[in-house]
């Protein structure tokens, strides 16, 4: 492996080190887009119970604000509640984009690597081409066999860039599916609030 790594000329080092970035990234985001942690089951059920009990104070509040996503979207909602369901939909929805961009932490970086993996892969694929055509006209043809050789190798950054592109490519797919799946059940859950809070209809 690595001898095959050396052949693939520095253009690998770039490469590899995006691979690396490509992984952390992937498993960081495997980690923290974990449904539960996002939308935690049975939340409006919790704040109904406390809401009913006249135990939702400054302290429930800043509990449920750390609590996870939904529960920051939901404090707000809940900590303007005196004000009125517009004044209520304005602040989830404030509030909301800014949760959406903490869940789209590092997918721009791994679409940024899923782009340029199968390009630095041709890059150097390109300058190996040029610096065997340069043998070429130094040495002449020579060996056929050895040309054959030297053309593989060069090629082995494209595959290289390939084999870090495509998953990069399709995780960044997955996860940008996962966090809009995420970011239609946060709003389901914060309009249900709004009518919960405001006596529009019961939990069930």
């Amino acid at each position: 492996m690595f001898e095959i790594i050396k052949s693939g000329g520095w253009m690998m080092l770039p490469i590899i080190l995006s691979s690396i970035c490509a992984m952390a990234i992937i498993g960081e985001r495997f980690w923290a887009l974990q449904r539960n942690k996002i939308l935690p089951p049975d939340l409006i059920h919790q704040i109904w119970l406390l809401s009913r009990e006249k135990k939702l104070d400054n302290r429930a509040l800043l509990n449920l604000r750390v609590s996870s996503p939904l529960g920051c979207i939901l404090a707000v909602g809940i900590a303007n509640r005196h004000h009125g369901r517009a004044v209520m939909k304005e602040c989830i929805e404030e509030v909301g984009r800014k949760v959406v961009h903490d869940l789209e932490r590092y997918l721009n970086t791994l679409g940024t690597i899923a782009t340029i993996g199968p390009l630095l892969g041709l890059l150097g694929t390109v300058f190996g081409m040029i610096d065997i055509f340069a043998s070429l006209m130094e040495h002449g043809a020579g060996d056929p066999s050895a040309l054959a050789g030297g053309i593989s190798v060069a090629l082995i950054t494209t595959a290289a860039g390939l084999t870090v592109g495509i998953p990069s490519l399709i995780f960044h797919r997955y996860f940008e599916g996962l966090v809009d799946g995420y970011v239609v059940d946060m709003e389901s859950e914060a309009l249900r609030l709004i009518d919960i809070l405001n006596g529009d209809r019961e939990d069930t």
